[in-house]
């Protein structure tokens, strides 16, 4: 009686958890926002926002609320009067002026800001969170989605890019990468092809951060077609969506800026490429030839065509889309963390970020062997599998394709552990079903990682590294810049990463920020702070005209200078040698900041 009452609990369970699968997304969603904004509660509080992005995203909308054009992005807070060309669109702004706009009357300007700041990367989490779900339900089970968000809770690197007063756009561009996936999944082609040039079209309108999975999508719409000749129908909606939506899209959010031949933003360059391509995709999926042969070398040619007419009208954006100098990618870019290979930032970070990737691979190759016989659902699974291996391998290649290649490679890692976990489940032996179950749900969510590294103890920091800590965080709060933003209104000379928290918090003016498209004036401030005090007086003063120069001691750039160059005229001001055309400016004695101001 016992175990008929328990197995009646269980199907009404698993029914629920089937049937009112929305409403579960959502209630995750809750409780998922609940718990980041619990874990940035401080951050929220103080304005908080952690990368020099966030800032400038904060000043992006700013600008736009105080009546600057909507095709003008540029910020005139850096390097006035000409600003600093940004090379994003408004696509991303939307959302959080919104949130601004109505919390304004209600908590007053600043409080709006911090709000809006905490409220605005959660919503795309529940784009995530949906899509996820979907794709789960059409490729493994109805019933498996409740694990892919089980692997997603150990998706560091993603979850990092949705916690609050993260609001630049790459969780937006996640989201919308999730629900391509759900589109590639879908079994309604025509649906599904529609979804995925709909969601594609807007993450390129966003940036091409992107480019290479979404890329990846569209060759496996023409592989479908190649494979199964019904599969026109999915590769002309396809089409038709990507076409209408780029040009779209760049209509409505290409700045003026991008609309030249930029190879690093929606432009005429990848609009001409898209048109192309959906033009001679739609004309795939009109002809559809019976023989498979046919088609395949069909889609040879038409790739052929879009790569040579890429390369004979746009051979420039062959290279990097950043088209930075030399020597800016020797000052500057290769010090950028996030584009560095996962091996060179030590074993934990390393272990923390490879391993769901890993662990969805194994996933993936599992679920493929297992639905082998069904060659529609075998198309979706690798579909998707391709582009999510692909963003693990990338990781070989910059660390920044991490959030990425972890929010794919849940879908594998549930994929894993529903195929998994009924073998130990089975078992006659207690002991067997429940450790066995519970060892395959703890290794394929990818939690085993996270769990025993939290074990190891990390090596404690030296003075030094503590030093360097301490000095990031004080010089990026407001207490911090407090004293600074009660100085009058001028032009300031400081580190390249210091220039967007600089004009969000206070008043003054900035040279520069770290967008590679500034990088003329990026290569300035290396060089002012690099050379000898005639140099840095030349640059300061005579080119650009400063009232101030401000420095942040022990902080993460002064570290290179100091080994590099530490005679250099930062290394002289470090040790006292202040030139005679900079007047000390007087701050608090527990300031993290030496500030001067230029006198001659």
């Amino acid at each position: 009686m016992l175990q008929s009452k328990i197995d009646e609990w269980e199907r009404r369970g698993l029914e629920l958890v089937e049937r009112r699968w929305k409403w579960i997304v959502v209630i995750v969603w809750l409780v998922i926002c609940g718990w980041f904004i619990f874990q940035k509660w401080d951050a929220i509080r103080f304005f908080g926002l952690p990368d020099t992005d966030d800032n400038m995203r904060m000043m992006q909308v700013r600008g736009l609320l105080h009546g600057q054009g909507w095709y003008d992005l540029r910020n005139y807070r850096m390097n006035p009067p000409f600003g600093a060309n940004i090379h994003w669109s408004r696509l991303v702004d939307l959302p959080i002026a919104g949130l601004i706009l109505g919390l304004r009357p209600f908590l007053g300007g600043p409080a709006a800001e911090r709000w809006a700041a905490a409220i605005a990367p959660l919503l795309p989490y529940l784009l995530l969170l949906f899509a996820l779900a979907l794709a789960a339900r059409r490729l493994i089970h109805p019933l498996a989605y409740p694990l892919a968000f089980l692997a997603i809770l150990f998706a560091g690197s993603t979850n990092g890019m949705f916690m609050p007063d993260r609001i630049d756009h790459h969780g937006w561009q996640l989201a919308l990468l999730a629900m391509s996936m759900a589109g590639i999944a879908d079994p309604k082609r025509v649906r599904g092809g529609l979804v995925l040039g709909i969601t594609s079209a807007l993450s390129l309108a966003i940036g091409l951060e992107m480019i290479i999975y979404l890329a990846l999508a569209g060759a496996a719409m023409v592989l479908f077609w190649v494979a199964d000749v019904t599969e026109a129908g999915r590769l002309r909606a396809y089409a038709v969506s990507m076409s209408g939506g780029v040009s779209l899209c760049f209509l409505v959010f290409a700045s003026y800026d991008n609309r030249g031949a930029v190879c690093d933003a929606l432009s005429p360059v990848y609009v001409s490429d898209a048109l192309l391509g959906c033009a001679l995709m739609y004309g795939l999926a009109w002809l559809s030839p019976a023989d498979w042969k046919r088609r395949l070398a069909l889609a040879i040619v038409a790739g052929a065509a879009i790569g040579g007419f890429h390369a004979s009208v746009w051979p420039q954006c062959l290279q990097q889309p950043e088209h930075i100098s030399p020597e800016a990618q020797r000052l500057w870019m290769s010090y950028v963390k996030e584009a560095r290979p996962v091996y060179r930032h030590g074993w934990r970070i390393a272990s923390l970020i490879g391993a769901l990737p890993i662990t969805g691979a194994i996933g993936w190759a599992v679920l493929a062997w297992t639905r082998r016989r069904d060659p529609d659902l075998l198309r979706r699974i690798i579909g998707i599998a391709v582009p999510s291996v692909a963003a693990s391998l990338l990781l070989l290649w910059q660390t920044r394709t991490g959030p990425a290649a972890q929010m794919m490679a849940a879908l594998g890692a549930a994929a894993l552990v529903w195929i998994l976990w009924p073998l130990f489940w089975r078992s006659k032996y207690p002991v067997v079903k429940v450790a066995g179950a519970v060892l395959v749900v703890v290794v394929g969510a990818g939690a085993v990682v996270p769990m025993v590294i939290n074990l190891i103890p990390e090596k404690k920091a030296t003075t030094y590294e503590a030093d360097i800590g301490r000095a990031n965080n004080l010089c990026a709060s407001l207490w911090g810049l407090h004293p600074i933003a009660l100085q009058p209104k001028g032009l300031v000379f400081t580190f390249v990463d210091l220039g967007p928290r600089l004009i969000t918090l206070t008043h003054h003016d900035a040279i520069a920020g770290p967008y590679h498209r500034n990088y003329p004036q990026i290569v300035d401030i290396m060089h002012a702070f690099r050379g000898s005090a005639d140099q840095a007086h030349q640059i300061i003063v005579d080119k650009y005209h400063s009232n101030y120069v401000l420095t942040c001691p022990n902080s993460s750039t002064t570290t290179i200078f100091m080994s590099e160059v530490p005679k250099g005229f930062y290394g002289q001001l470090a040790h006292g040698q202040v030139p005679k055309w900079l007047q000390p400016v007087p701050l608090p004695k527990d300031s993290p900041y030496r500030m001067w101001r230029v006198v001659g």
